[in-house]
């Protein structure tokens, strides 16, 4: 399993960098691969200063080795290996009528001293992160979201979505992070779900990606903006960088296991604003996104 996921996500890596370098039609994807010390390594690819993106990046990575310490307590083992590899993206465009997306797709396993599996699952998810809220464009994003799940299971998208709701949550500003999407972990096999059954639901989605979020980047990427419309979308910015800092597994599971610092760290965009104690004015759309924020909506 672990050879077949990762093989698909080398292939999906390059689906999406090269549709990606498309859209922008100026830049290109700098790539660049690393090692880790403790076993396995990566293929980290970055856009930046383009025509639509301001910077993002499609990084995949395979590390294996002793699980840390700190990661046994949390899962509560000893003595324990394990493998990890998956593929994650951020893109920050420059337009801020066109949102930022977030994905990730993931598969853990962990073995004993014999080299047994003795635990594996599949993670993953896309969620969208709006400046300016187009209700049509959040309305798609989840369409295509809802799409992806309900060919594996009618329960999926609504559980999903709940989940990535909760999960994208910024606790210390009582808001959501953005519009959500799917947030789904720990899928281990089950008397309903084998591994190849959530195989096939993990890909699905990873497949859907482009569909949900590139007719949103063609609607927007050309329409006018102000400075004061680039400002906040820099304030938003800021709490995109709290949350990731604060509250995010993937960010914090990198570093407790010595992942590559410019790797982690990609998610976070090149230009942001802290403005203290800010508070958009009254009836405006910046007052209407915050107000979305403040509770879960449904979509579709």
């Amino acid at each position: 399993m672990k050879n077949k996921f990762y093989n698909y996500i080398v292939q999906l890596q390059d689906t999406i960098t090269a549709k990606l370098e498309e859209v922008d039609g100026t830049a290109v994807f700098k790539e660049d691969l690393w090692e880790r010390p403790e076993g396995g390594g990566g293929r980290t690819r970055v856009i930046e200063n383009g025509a639509v993106f301001e910077k993002g990046g499609v990084n995949i990575s395979a590390v294996h080795g002793a699980l840390p310490e700190s990661m046994q307590k949390y899962f509560g083992v000893e003595n324990a290996d394990f493998f990890a590899c998956g593929l994650s993206l951020v893109l920050h465009p420059k337009n801020p009528m066109v949102p930022t997306v977030h994905a990730n797709w993931r598969y853990f396993e962990m073995y004993d001293q014999e080299g047994n599996i003795v635990d594996q699952w599949f993670g993953g998810g896309q969620d969208l992160t709006p400046y300016y809220l187009f209700d049509e464009d959040a309305k798609h994003f989840h369409t295509v979201c809802k799409n992806a799940c309900d060919k594996h299971h009618p329960s999926f998208y609504a559980k999903y979505k709940e989940r990535c709701d909760q999960y994208f949550w910024n606790t210390h500003r009582n808001e959501a992070r953005g519009v959500g999407g799917l947030f789904y972990d720990y899928c281990k096999a089950t008397d309903g779900m084998s591994m190849e059954d959530w195989y096939n639901f993990e890909t699905e989605v990873g497949n859907s990606f482009l569909e949900a979020y590139i007719p949103i980047v063609e609607r927007r990427k050309d329409l006018p903006y102000t400075e004061e419309q680039r400002t906040w979308q820099e304030i938003r910015r800021g709490r995109y960088v709290e949350f990731n800092l604060v509250h995010d597994k993937g960010t914090l599971f990198g570093l407790k296991t010595n992942g590559r610092i410019e790797s982690i760290l990609m998610s976070l965009p090149p230009q942001v604003q802290w403005r203290y104690d800010h508070h958009p004015e009254e009836g405006s759309e910046e007052e209407r996104l915050i107000k979305v924020l403040t509770k879960p909506k449904e979509w579709v």
